[in-house]
């Protein structure tokens, strides 16, 4: 017959004792555990007899291991050899605590850094990966181009220069446009100064034929195209449209990336070209309302002081830019997960990459062309 556990204090002097009785089990506890604690409370030196306990399990054990709180100690306690194990193995359980998380900034600094290191590692393999991908089917199209011209997807490549290229011109133009007329007034206010305002002739030419052009137009394509072809191909990848492609032995390289890619490679020296003449034609503009200097005469010095070695070494750049742009709109786009949220991501990635890469490699190209002299 079970019996509900209960506990009863014998005062003395030296050494309080707490005598146990009865079940000490899950079933028959009750609040006899709340009850020991309390009494418990601020009791020191006190020892424990369980000799007239009839069972005990764990919950009963740790009860009175709670109950005793610090001052726990099998050396206080009177129990038959069975019940001191239990109590011992019951007090180490409790003993051992979760290490506490050290949540120190060097840590979380440490662990971030190995992220991304591990993180770069991987992105850096993927895109090399994807690079010999695109090299090789670049090859194989030069081929195809005298012996199969057939396998070549003109209409993709033609619609891809037409939304890529052409519907792209009114945005380059307008933008080099305001880019050209601001440098022109800057320019202007700054060498009046100097009473060097014609200077600012050659101010507009250089810098409207030898960086904005190109670096404003491979920005605009980086925001326009390379945003546009990573949400294509993920959209066509989240719907498993490229999957299936693999299966009917179709290589999405193939039919995706080059179209899009040689699409923007012949296309960005002709939104260069309006992107040159549009800047100019804005520093024009304000040179001849502020400056009073003739579009005639403007012109003419362009030719004579700046000439066209600028916007030649200008137009060596855009095939460069097209392809990391392009590039990288279709690897991003190739990375999509299944979830819009990883097409977000991705669409962002495109963009931020391309126009990182476009400053890396305009940088490149100065570091060049100043070794050079040109």
């Amino acid at each position: 017959m079970e019996r509900p556990a209960e506990f009863s204090l014998r005062p003395a002097t030296d050494r309080p004792t707490v005598a146990l009785t009865g079940d000490w089990t899950a079933r028959m506890l009750g609040g006899a555990g709340a009850g020991l604690a309390e009494t418990l409370d601020g009791l020191n030196n006190f020892i424990v007899d369980l000799t007239h306990v009839r069972r005990m399990d764990t919950a009963g054990a740790y009860a009175i291991v709670r109950a005793a709180g610090r001052e726990f100690d099998l050396a206080k306690v009177e129990a038959r050899p069975e019940t001191l194990r239990l109590l011992e193995v019951v007090a180490d359980a409790v003993k051992v605590e979760p290490e506490k998380r050290r949540d120190r900034a060097a840590d979380r600094l440490t662990v971030r850094v190995g992220k991304g290191v591990v993180a770069f590692g991987k992105e850096f393999l993927d895109t090399m990966g994807f690079l010999g991908h695109l090299l090789v089917v670049l090859a194989l199209s030069v081929v195809w181009l005298f012996t199969q011209p057939r396998r070549i997807r003109w209409p993709a490549l033609v619609s891809t220069m037409e939304r890529a290229g052409l519907d792209a011109i009114p945005v380059v133009a307008v933008t080099t446009f305001f880019i050209g007329a601001v440098v022109a007034f800057i320019g202007a206010s700054m060498l009046r100064q100097f009473g060097a305002e014609v200077f600012a002739v050659e101010l507009i030419g250089i810098s409207m034929m030898r960086e904005f052009n190109i670096v404003i137009t491979a920005v605009l394509l980086a925001g326009r195209s390379a945003s546009a072809f990573a949400a294509e191909i993920g959209s066509m990848k989240m719907n498993q449209e490229i999957d299936a492609m693999r299966v009917m032995g179709v290589d999405p390289f193939e039919a995706l990336v080059l179209p899009r890619f040689v699409a923007l490679v012949l296309t960005i020296p002709l939104l260069t070209f309006i992107a040159t003449l549009s800047g100019l034609l804005g520093g024009i503009i304000v040179v001849w309302s502020t400056l009073d200097l003739g579009p005639a005469f403007v012109l003419q010095r362009i030719v004579d002081a700046v000439g066209p070695t600028h916007f030649w070494l200008a137009l060596i750049k855009a095939p460069f830019m097209a392809g990391i742009i392009a590039g990288i709109g279709c690897r991003q786009g190739m990375e999509v997960g299944g979830d819009v949220e990883s097409l977000g991501r991705r669409v962002t990635a495109a963009v931020v990459h391309a126009i990182f890469a476009i400053i890396v490699i305009d940088a490149a190209f100065a570091l060049i062309y100043m070794e050079l002299d040109v």
